[in-house]
């Protein structure tokens, strides 16, 4: 199949364009690195700083306006670096503060702003911090830094509660002194007490350290889970099980929860350390940024993106939809809606670090909900349900074109430029994902989508790096979507992007958006500057309106006609 990128009744509007320099990550778009899989310029098998460095070239070409750093600190990588050692500095496996300098140097001459990650909610259990909370005891300033808890029973040996950590497994683990501290994802990673003025001081000094390095915004991992009241829950004697945390987390997701019921997330005390982060952000000019990773109601994400808060939030309903036009619709109008009401923009994803690739989720049958066909895929090994991975990347394409075309922010992940697939098949010795550890047989983790990047349809390690085979190798499959095969062929992804995004930078202006069909099986809607967009979902072709021109397609036309799984950008004729 060819996949062509052809290049020749209510409004939505938000009164906020991107008007000044402080307002660059309204629609900016920005590009995921996961720096260990990136680029490894030293030959370890790593990626590295450097890497990314020798990669800026590559990433002005594509035209994107920030990249977002995935954790790149010193850590045991016990979950894939979000178990952080030391907040102010860099894994030396990844390089040096030196290198870090040098990266966000070429950036800027570049005119690619930063962000970094930022991991709040819990630290690496090798933080010097909670490495001498275990040595100082129970009751100690030092154990009070986390949430230290002391045991049931008449020998303190049965956990606090009967919580359940993300990552599956107990929430509470024991030292062997009669304490349990709370990790709500793996035991690596014990969880901050953030009602400790201690740790809150520490943050600043830590948003400070990376600001002064030159860094525009953050990424905040977790951002509603890091206030807590757990003695409140405990000392009740209710929920103490994990059925009945699963049932509120339900609701808190649904937005039937009543505020601050959940014991430790989406707590509305969790917005006084956003604003006294947004005072320090605003000492900066322009403003940092930051954007907040926050699985909450779309009733409370607009409390994450306000604008004496984190100022922008993460709308995650995109890649949690079917390939479906009206779920997509409600999607546009509800995200558009929730930024409104912070006065922020919304932000645009279909893939990162932490899900299936949407190649793949796409290739996948349609049975009302991609999780569970997805999960199923990824347990049998790719096996079943079968994959139609050339109708994944034909639909994935039309729907990079949507997201790329509405007001907001859009983020891409490294290597969906390529229309790289999920690896389904790995042995298991070589996977790294806690999830796969904690939940055997239920859920073969992520690093399926952290796969290193190819640079090269030939030689050593798909170019990644001269030396050691990467941490995470790519199967045999991804040489013919290399950087360097795609770069050659004008109808690859990749090619399709840097189109994309160069008339994205053309057109993208105000953050209006005006619906121009009621067909249930497209999505039509234009912007300003002339531009419609045209996505068809339906089995027959639609046609282009006689007025209109096509700038960019996302596959081949069929008798001038659009048709379906295929996106088409339309500019006056």
């Amino acid at each position: 199949m060819s996949l062509q990128p052809t290049q020749t009744n209510m409004t939505i509007s938000n009164a906020n364009p991107q008007t000044s320099s402080a307002d660059w990550w309204r629609q900016a778009l920005v590009y995921q690195i996961y720096p260990r899989s990136f680029m490894d310029a030293n030959g370890d098998g790593i990626g590295d700083l450097v890497g990314i460095t020798s990669k800026i070239p590559y990433l002005k070409d594509l035209g994107v306006d920030a990249i977002w750093l995935s954790p790149f600190y010193p850590s045991a990588l016990k979950d894939g670096g979000y178990d952080v050692a030391d907040y102010r500095n860099v894994d030396p496996k990844i390089g040096t503060l030196a290198d870090f300098d040098d990266m966000t140097s070429a950036c800027k001459a570049a005119g690619i702003k930063v962000i970094v990650d930022i991991v709040p909610n819990h630290s690496s259990d090798d933080h010097e911090w909670f490495q001498a909370a275990l040595k100082a005891g129970p009751g100690s300033p030092e154990r009070n830094r986390y949430i230290f808890r002391d045991g049931l029973g008449p020998n303190k040996d049965q956990a606090p509660a009967d919580w359940e950590c993300m990552f599956g497994g107990p929430a509470w683990e024991p030292v062997g002194d009669g304490q349990y501290y709370l990790h709500l994802f793996d035991a690596s990673q014990p969880d901050f007490n953030w009602e400790n003025p201690e740790v809150r001081a520490d943050f600043i000094k830590t948003l400070r350290f990376w600001a002064d390095r030159g860094v525009s915004g953050f990424r905040i991992d977790v951002a509603h889970g890091c206030s807590k009241k757990v003695d409140e829950i405990l000392n009740s004697n209710k929920l103490h099980s994990q059925e009945e945390i699963a049932s509120l987390s339900l609701k808190m997701l649904e937005g039937t929860l009543d505020d601050d019921a959940h014991p430790y997330l989406d707590r509305n005390e969790v917005f006084d350390i956003y604003r006294e982060w947004r005072k320090v952000f605003n000492e900066y000019s322009p403003p940092l940024t930051a954007v907040a990773e926050a699985w909450v109601s779309s009733k409370r994400k607009p409390l994450y993106a306000s604008a004496d808060g984190l100022g922008q939030a993460f709308s995650f309903d995109m890649l949690m939809a079917p390939f479906d036009p009206s779920a997509f619709k409600k999607i546009i109008v509800d995200s558009l809606d929730d930024a409104a009401q912070s006065g922020s923009s919304t932000t645009w994803v279909f893939s990162n670090h932490d899900v299936i690739r949407h190649a793949t989720r796409h290739a996948l049958p349609d049975d009302g909900g991609y999780h569970e066909t997805a999960r199923k895929y990824l347990l049998n090994k790719g096996k079943a349900p079968v994959a139609d991975l050339e109708l994944g990347l034909r639909r994935a394409r039309a729907a990079t074109m949507m997201i790329l075309a509405l007001p907001g922010s859009a983020y891409i992940y490294q290597g969906e430029e390529l229309g790289l697939f999920e690896v389904a098949e790995m042995p298991d010795e070589e996977r790294q994902d806690p999830t796969f550890f904690r939940k055997p047989g239920v859920d073969v983790g992520r690093d399926g989508c952290r796969i290193a990047m190819p640079w090269s349809g030939e030689g050593k390690n798909m170019g990644f790096g001269p030396g050691k085979r990467p941490h995470l190798v790519q199967p045999e499959g991804y040489r013919k979507l290399a950087v360097d095969v795609e770069d050659k062929d004008p109808n690859s992804t990749l090619n399709l992007y840097r189109k994309a995004l160069g008339l994205r930078h053309e057109l993208q202006c105000a953050e209006d958006l005006e619906w121009l069909s009621d067909d249930a099986e497209t999505v039509h809607f234009k912007r300003p500057n002339g531009w419609e967009v045209l996505v068809n979902f339906g089995k027959e072709a639609r046609s282009i309106p006689s007025n209109r021109k096509v700038a960019l397609s996302s596959g081949d036309l069929v008798d001038g006609a659009v048709p379906t799984d295929t996106a088409v950008w339309l500019l006056p004729a």
